[in-house]
């Protein structure tokens, strides 16, 4: 068939094609509508199912009777009726300086020099006042002296008697003012040494070197405190002051040794609330077997006498997931819920205190690693 053919063929079928209605659709309208949309519900990712459940067994959560506990955040702080000022009552400029802020000291440790002028003055008045002494003494040898002679009236006796007792109590107030400066009056210097009252930890410094100190009408230049027996100050909220009572004990955990545990005795509780918190001041007194430091965070663990039913499972049944503990626990079906709980204290026979998630005649898968271990396959 040549080219022309072939074409006058193929308009042919074209012009039949719209004759026959091709492109009309004489299907239901219904089956040309678009499927209806499906919602798939997320699975919950704390179930599992699993084919044979028999292979995890069961166990029954016991009750465990236990005393009931609260839980507050504190810190370190000194004793303060172990804590000592050291002053200088001496003002002056400050040459050196022989201990800093941390430092162990022991009592009668040199701590800083001081150069003063009050000193010198003092020394100036304690020289003066030792030669009208000597003035005094020898007056009143030569009247004694005029007086048995007959010479002397008594009256003058009794003057110059009375001069030398003066100046006597004057060179005595003046060597008690260098003593009391902290200088020797048989030594004559204008610097003062300033030693550590008692013997502890310095928790505060406010002087530096070529500093001034202006006696007692500035901050102490050091304070000392024995760190043997610190405090624990608390935060208790107040409706929670109610399981709080002085003489009671309490545990305490170091943030920085959480494995170690320690126990002091209520000494105070705060009359005055916060009243922005709400929260009261708990007081702890706690013998420091050496790990204490002054500003540590803590946690302390108040026990009180009334008691609170939880309940108690195998260990094992505690799976422990990114930093949260599980239990799981039968849902029929051949599967089984993850649920989150709070543990408290480790019991013995291998068994944990479950504070909330779990309560006491609830199943719990007995071994938590074992079935988590399958389901992750």
């Amino acid at each position: 068939m040549n080219r022309m053919g072939f074409a006058g063929l193929a308009l042919s079928l074209v012009l039949m094609c719209f004759a026959n209605g091709c492109g009309e659709s004489k299907g239901d309208p219904k089956a040309e509508a678009p499927p209806a949309a499906v919602v798939e519900h997320e699975q919950d990712v704390n179930v599992f199912k699993v084919g044979h459940p028999e292979q995890f067994p069961l166990f029954t959560a016991i009750e465990h009777a236990a005393a009931a506990q609260l839980v507050a955040t504190g810190v370190v702080a000194p004793d303060i009726s172990r804590t000592v000022p050291v002053i200088s009552l001496a003002s002056g400029r400050v040459v050196e300086i022989r201990a800093r802020l941390g430092d162990t000291v022991r009592k009668g440790q040199l701590l800083l020099r001081v150069e003063s002028s009050d000193v010198s003055s003092a020394f100036s008045d304690y020289r003066k006042g030792v030669a009208d002494e000597v003035v005094a003494h020898e007056q009143l040898g030569r009247a004694k002296e005029l007086y048995e002679k007959g010479a002397f009236a008594l009256k003058d006796l009794q003057s110059a008697q009375d001069a030398e007792d003066k100046a006597k109590v004057d060179v005595e107030t003046a060597a008690e003012r260098l003593r009391v400066l902290g200088s020797d009056p048989e030594h004559p210097t204008g610097i003062v040494e300033i030693r550590a009252p008692v013997s502890g930890v310095i928790t505060d410094q406010q002087v530096a070197n070529a500093g001034g100190v202006q006696s007692l009408s500035s901050a102490n230049p050091f304070t000392i405190s024995d760190l043997s027996r610190v405090w624990i100050v608390c935060d208790v909220y107040e409706n929670d002051l109610g399981n709080v009572h002085i003489g009671e004990t309490a545990e305490i955990r170091l943030n920085a040794y959480p494995d170690k545990a320690l126990r002091g005795r209520i000494s105070n509780i705060s009359d005055v609330l916060d009243p922005s918190l709400r929260t009261a001041k708990v007081r702890i007194e706690v013998v420091n077997p050496g790990l204490m430091k002054v500003g540590m965070f803590v946690t302390a663990t108040f026990h009180s006498e009334k008691k609170e039913m939880n309940a108690a499972i195998p260990a094992d049944a505690i799976l422990h997931l990114h930093d949260r503990e599980w239990v799981y626990v039968p849902a029929g079906d051949k599967t089984f819920r993850r649920l989150e709980v709070t543990t408290g204290e480790t019991l013995p026979n291998k068994m944990q205190e479950i504070l909330t998630g779990v309560h006491a005649g609830q199943q719990v898968v007995s071994n938590a690693l074992v079935l988590q271990n399958t389901v992750e396959q």
